[in-house]
């Protein structure tokens, strides 16, 4: 541990004095830079404050000339003061004009001067700004001094991000705190969100930032760090990760974090230098950051996160608050901004205020997406930063068509954006006048458009959007929310909910998809190296029949009196589909015995999501009361492609000439049965998708509610044996240079239909 220095706790106090005085934001900015100058026995001392525009505006000055103050600028990576704002580390030369980015700026006058020590202005790891000292002699700044300088540029970083320096720039440019920032992610649900945000976990603000009393400072750090420590070894000792998997691996990162020697030792020496407890983490918080941001490994990126997480919780022990997230004062206009969350977290939410979700991780295809998709949240992830950038209550746009984030827009971009909102909502309004027209193709052929759900909340959407039924209920969501297992009386209740919502229409209802990655936190089961085709759905029911059993149990108990439709997820091979209709059976019996009211009939249909099934469709056929294909699975197992790694998730196209030929077997093969097959994968609620499954021989298709509307548009435009010859060409030639998409396309950009 360094001896404790005198000048920079005399130079905070100072600081705190000159931002208590009732004076302009200019005339406090120039004493603090006279101040800095005196204490370090600098001749120089400068702070350049980043404008929107990317440009370094000298903001005060005292050793320069003072009409270059408002005049001096730099665009970032020009010049030393560029190159510590671009890299947003500091620079210590002992003869700067030796350097290889010196930029001679003969305004300034600072030719005469040689040694000189830069530190960015950092905010969450993000520079606003450049602090800089001077002298003429030829020297290296001391350690002690780096630190002081460091110090006292998180007091300006403070200043900026209140907004205090606003309006002294001469240029009129707001600063970069408040700039516009377009975030490129990926859109997982279509919409457009327009609001202010709210970060499911706020970051901390400090506002105390100079200690009265160090050692006490100390030891409230010490204190901080031996309960956080505490925190994360009860969270080990728990039986949900005492026994391993990635939950207790992240646990144990930050473990190691919250032990770390080095960690604690800076942020003590922050103390020392004058800063509190608080403002000690949040300074070595920043700077960690910002070198670590630099760093191109994937490993230590998520080792970024890790620290942060880590940092923030010790904020918040320090401060006093708990780990709560959602808050109590939601804006009617929420765009919710997190890392990642699970499904349970974003539906805590009150769904009337929440107009958009925007995740740093997460999948098309994982948990929170699903819901969001089911409550119709627009949806963008892989937003890469949009947490540390974002602040609660700043505008925000979400387009979940395109994946894009727009931070703090400006007003053109929110004009444009009103536009698109006001042509959807128009456009809705006409997929809503076709809700009562039948969906019937221009050549008569009657199409079934069903819609999949999963919530209560869906429900309402199925008269709204004219659908005929539920093609695909996903009855694992109740299990995915609760914190234990439904009791039959409890699944019972949501299925006759779900009955009754659909006033007589078909209800399909899946059994449970769990395992893999739908883990229940309840169920302990094995880490998978391989969970998209390890122990899930059928497979875990059928070696768990207790399970299996429960759940047709309460699905007779809410269908008594109606036709209960029964689909079985996952199956491999026909026997497995006998093995649970067996069971099936054995619930009935059970259920007769004690003279419950029995459904009118039961139809026991298959999902056809694993390859392996298209050799064995006829018997498939056979046994099955009807048979539903899940194109999500399906492809991703047909083409080696995991849908949830955006790295290669879009590597193949669904309209290519094998797949679709795989599809077109199963439409065969059922009308040859005279056994219905329809299609409730993502694919069904993709127009042009939607209209190459007609042209396959499909006449049933389930899809997401708001997709209804325009493949209705689209089928009702359509000429099937005109659209039969055409894809019947495109999938005798798979080679075309455009392929069968551009194809499809071309075909409904001359025939006028909307896709």
């Amino acid at each position: 541990m360094r001896a404790p220095l005198a000048g920079p706790r005399v130079l905070l106090r100072r600081l705190r004095e000159i931002m208590a005085e009732p004076i302009s934001a200019q005339v406090r900015l120039d004493k603090i830079v006279m101040q800095i100058a005196a204490n370090m026995v600098a001749e120089v001392c400068s702070a350049y404050v980043l404008r929107s525009d990317g440009v370094l505006e000298l903001y005060a000055s005292e050793g320069l000339k003072r009409e270059a103050v408002h005049n001096v600028t730099l665009k970032v990576g020009q010049g030393l003061v560029g190159l510590i704002a671009a890299d947003a580390r500091p620079l210590n030369l002992p003869d700067a004009q030796s350097h290889g980015a010196f930029a001679y700026l003969p305004e300034t006058g600072e030719e005469i001067y040689h040694s000189f020590l830069g530190v960015p202005i950092l905010r969450a790891g993000r520079a606003l700004g450049v602090l800089v000292v001077q002298n003429r002699a030829h020297r290296t700044y001391t350690d002690e001094e780096l630190e002081a300088l460091q110090t006292i540029a998180m007091v300006l970083a403070e200043m900026i991000a209140a907004g205090d320096l606003e309006g002294l720039s001469r240029t009129g440019a707001p600063l970069d705190i408040a700039r516009p920032v377009t975030i490129p992610g990926k859109g997982f649900c279509d919409g457009v969100g327009i609001g202010r945000v709210v970060l499911h976990e706020p970051r901390v603000v400090v506002t105390n930032l100079i200690a009265d009393d160090t050692a006490r400072e100390r030891d409230r750090l010490t204190n901080a760090l031996t309960s956080l420590r505490l925190s994360v070894d009860d969270m080990l000792a728990r039986g949900d990760v005492a026994q391993g998997g990635e939950h207790r691996e992240v646990l144990e990162a930050y473990r190691m974090f919250a032990h770390d020697r080095g960690w604690v030792r800076r942020m003590e020496e922050a103390i020392v230098t004058g800063l509190t407890a608080e403002a000690a983490v949040e300074r070595v918080q920043n700077d960690t950051r910002a070198r670590l941001q630099r760093q191109t490994d994937p490993y230590l990126s998520e080792r970024l996160h890790d620290f942060d997480d880590l940092a923030n919780r010790l904020l918040r022990v320090l401060m006093g608050r708990g780990d709560g997230a959602l808050g109590k004062d939601l804006p009617a206009d929420a765009i919710v901004v997190a890392r990642n969350m699970g499904a349970a977290e974003l539906l805590d939410y009150d769904r009337t205020r929440v107009r958009g979700l925007v995740l740093e991780d997460g999948t098309p295809t994982s948990h929170v997406t699903i819901v969001a998709r089911a409550l119709g949240i627009p949806t963008v992830g892989r937003a890469e930063n949009v947490v540390q950038l974002a602040e609660n209550e700043d505008a925000i746009i979400v387009d979940g068509e395109t994946g894009s984030v727009h931070l703090r827009p400006s007003a053109d971009v929110v004009f444009a954006y009103n536009e698109k909102v006001q042509f959807r909502a128009e456009r809705q309004q006409r997929y809503r006048m076709l809700r009562e027209q039948p969906a019937v193709t221009r050549d008569g052929t009657a199409v079934s458009l069903s819609v999949n759900a999963g919530l209560l909340v869906d429900l309402p959407h199925l008269g709204e959007s004219g659908a005929e039924g539920i093609g695909l209920f996903r009855t694992e969501l109740q299990f995915m929310i609760a914190s234990k297992l439904p009791r039959i009386s409890e699944q019972a209740a949501l299925y006759r909910s779900v009955l009754d919502a659909a006033s007589g229409r078909p209800v399909t209802f899946r059994t449970l998809d769990i395992g893999g990655d739908k883990v229940l936190p309840y169920l302990r089961v094995e880490n998978e190296e391989n969970p998209a085709m390890g122990w899930r759905a059928i497979r875990f029911g059928l070696d768990r029949p207790g399970l299996f059993r429960t759940q047709i149990r309460a699905l007779l108990l809410a269908a008594g009196g109606s036709v209960l439709r029964v689909m079985i997820p996952m199956v491999t091979d026909v026997s497995e589909m006998v093995e649970a209709r067996k069971l099936i059976d054995r619930e009935l019996a059970h259920f007769d015995k004690h003279g419950h009211k029995p459904p009118l009939r039961i139809l026991v249909g298959a999902m056809v999501e694993v390859p392996a099934l298209l050799w064995q469709l006829d018997a498939l056929m056979r046994i099955s009361d009807f048979v539903s294909v899940g194109t999500n699975d399906l492809f991703q197992f047909m083409t080696a492609t995991d849908r949830g790694n955006l790295r290669v998730a879009n590597r193949f196209d669904p309209l290519s000439a094998p797949f679709l030929t795989a599809l077109r077997s199963v439409a065969e093969a059922g009308r040859a049965a005279n056994t219905p097959v329809t299609l409730c994968g993502e694919i069904a609620g993709q127009p042009l998708a939607a209209m190459a499954l007609l042209g396959l021989g499909y006449r049933s298709l389930s899809m997401a509610p708001a997709s209804v509307g325009p493949v209705k548009a689209m089928l009702l435009a359509l000429d099937i044996p005109r659209l039969e010859g055409v894809l019947g060409g495109l999938l005798a030639h798979p080679g075309l240079p455009d392929g069968i998409r551009a194809g499809l396309r071309a075909f409904a950009q001359e025939s006028d239909i909307p896709v």
